[in-house]
């Protein structure tokens, strides 16, 4: 029986190890994604270790060093290596502190899109008929708007704040992962493998979450991986308009919307926050098409 038992562990280990192994050999062929893996890794990193690594408190003034410029563009103070901004803090502690938040609502974002849209499009995909309609006529409706206003109305109703705004892109946002999730569950439907499950007297329940679900996850994450630079690039244009986060939190859309009248005197003070997300959602960006490259069979290259 022990040796049965080996036998059994040795044959399932190698092939989970030789399934990363493709998969990663199909991932480090993108060479943008293997960037955007470091990238975003980093950003992680920077976003755990903030306290450590920041300078400075993200509210910290320094009132004799108002819009200071950077060492390398001219300031005086090396201590300020991306310079200050209009109330003298140090724009380098604030971008490294709003990694945080965009990180947070990146997750938080995305985690409720998914299990909301995911919950919705199994329902529709594998029930049909009047339920599948109203579901996918809802989702219509919320898909007709343009994303950004459709949110911007939402918190405009619900009132200005991080969370309500994370709410509303949530909302927005969860529509593709209900598409996407019914489009998948209508092709693996009628597998032989559900039909099997069906005749051993599984439940719709278990039907759809154990044996539907799985098999439909590889869409599902390259979707998760792009909305999650959806999620902070929205979050970054309401904090923007002055409806997501608050001053004085350090998120860079709210840094942003802070900066835009120093554009002309204060360069760094604006360019700095707007340089923070353009990496951050291209590295996540390009991560998604290396995922969409290693889980997607049609684009797998020889």
């Amino acid at each position: 029986m022990a040796s049965e038992t080996t036998t059994t562990t040795t044959s399932v280990a190698p092939g989970r190890f030789s399934g990363l192994r493709e998969f990663w050999y199909y991932f480090s062929m993108n060479h943008g994604a293997v960037l955007g893996l470091a990238v975003f890794v980093l950003l992680i990193l920077v976003a755990l270790f903030a306290p450590v690594l920041a300078p400075f408190s993200p509210d910290q003034q320094f009132r004799e060093f108002i819009r200071m410029a950077p060492p390398w563009a001219g300031g005086t103070q090396p201590q300020f290596f991306l310079g200050t901004d209009e109330v003298g803090r140090d724009i380098l502690s604030r971008l490294i502190h709003g990694s945080r938040y965009s990180l947070m609502i990146g997750f938080i974002v995305v985690t409720g899109a998914l299990i909301v849209g995911v919950t919705l499009g199994l329902l529709a995909g594998y029930f049909r008929g009047w339920v599948d309609a109203l579901i996918m006529r809802v989702m219509d409706i919320i898909l007709a708007f343009p994303s950004l206003l459709l949110a911007l109305v939402l918190v405009a109703i619900l009132g200005p704040g991080l969370f309500n705004a994370m709410l509303a892109i949530a909302l927005v946002l969860q529509p593709h992962f209900a598409r996407l999730t019914r489009a998948a569950v209508l092709s693996e439907k009628s597998r032989e493998y559900v039909t099997s499950a069906k005749v051993a007297g599984a439940s719709h329940i278990r039907l759809m979450f154990v044996t539907i679900l799985p098999n439909c996850l590889g869409p599902l994450i390259v979707q998760a991986t792009l909305s999650f630079s959806n999620a902070i690039l929205e979050a970054a244009a309401l904090g923007f308009l002055g409806m997501g986060a608050q001053p004085p939190t350090p998120e860079w859309g709210t840094m942003l919307a802070r900066a835009r009248e120093f554009i002309t005197s204060a360069w760094w003070i604006v360019t700095m926050p707007g340089l923070a997300i353009l990496i951050t959602v291209l590295a996540i960006n390009l991560v998604g098409d290396g995922l969409r490259d290693a889980l997607d069979p049609k684009l797998k290259r020889s």
